[in-house]
């Protein structure tokens, strides 16, 4: 697997500058403040169930492609963090 990208990254380059919208103006619509929205285009903040909800309602996407992205991404980093030696569980 390779290092997918923040799903904030793909709105702050992409969405953004295609739609013509600042984040200020795009947070207002979705009802955050500019930071809430500023921490999840920058990869600082996940995207949440009810962010990804909200995008679809504004027509900037599929809630459940975000939410999708966001997951692949989180498994991505946790996959590269230490943890204690975990054995396969065996059934009797």
């Amino acid at each position: 697997m390779h290092n997918p990208p923040h799903p904030g990254e793909s709105l702050r380059d992409d969405v953004l500058p295609a739609m013509g919208i600042s984040v200020s103006a795009l947070a207002g619509h979705l009802g955050l403040t500019q930071s809430q929205l500023s921490a999840v285009l920058n990869g600082r903040a996940s995207l949440c169930a009810t962010l990804a909800y909200r995008l679809q309602l504004a027509g900037l996407g599929d809630a459940r492609q975000y939410l999708a992205e966001q997951m692949a991404y989180d498994l991505w980093q946790v996959a590269r963090q230490e943890h204690p030696p975990i054995t396969r569980l065996t059934l009797p």
